[in-house]
This record gives structure tokens, sequence and C-alpha cells, in this order.
């Protein structure tokens, strides 16, 4: 990370947030919900820097950590967000490529809950 910013990521689960944390303010965070159907996976939805933060790769570790925590949880990631989509595409070893099937229902689901994002 350039700029010398020392930056935290927290995964807040029930609040669908993966959040980069400096100096005690949250400055990016990846919104996200989690697909039970046809197999469980996380869905990154929106990537959100601050604008005084942005350009110092906070996006970029938000999204590599959202990969770590599916890999963790031996799960997969279906993205929507067209941040971490083309973060996934420059990282292949970091992010497997989501199942087209998976992709399709978390596009479906996110139509059935229009208010979530």
């Amino acid at each position: 990370m350039s700029g010398g910013e020392s930056v935290e990521i927290r995964d807040d689960r029930a609040a669908g947030r993966l959040e980069a944390v400096a100096g005690g303010e949250v400055v990016g965070r990846i919104e996200y919900f989690v697909l039970d159907a046809p197999a469980r996976a996380l869905v990154p939805v929106h990537t959100v820097v601050e604008p005084a933060h942005e350009g110092k790769g906070i996006a970029g570790s938000l999204a590599r950590e959202l990969y770590a925590i599916a890999a963790r949880e031996g799960v997969a990631v279906a993205p929507l967000c067209p941040y971490v989509v083309q973060w996934a595409a420059r990282h292949p070893a970091e992010a497997p490529a989501a199942d087209p099937g998976l992709l399709r229902a978390a596009k479906q689901w996110l139509a059935a809950h229009p208010g979530r994002f």
C-alpha cells in the first residue's frame, strides 16, 4: 500500500460489508451478500473508496481480502461488482473464475431484493 497509510480490513458479515479502516474511520468498503443456492458464495455488489483515499490500493486490498475470506471458508466468489470483476481478471491466481450458474443465481437474488443495495 502506497502513501504510508496503515489500513485494517474487517469483515462485518451481519451488515454485508468488508471495510477498510484507517485512522479509526472507514475509508473504503465492498458491499456483498452471501448466496446460499445453488451453492454458497460471497457476492460483491459495490466497491466504494472515499475520495480522499483513492489511488492508494484500498479497493484492491479489499478485493484480495474478499477472495482470501472465501478461500478460507471454502466458498466461491460470484462478483457482480464491476471493479471486483476487473480485479479478478487481473489476478487469476488469487481469484478463481466464478461458475456461470452461480453468477446467474446471484443476479436473480439481487433482482429479487431491489432495496438491498
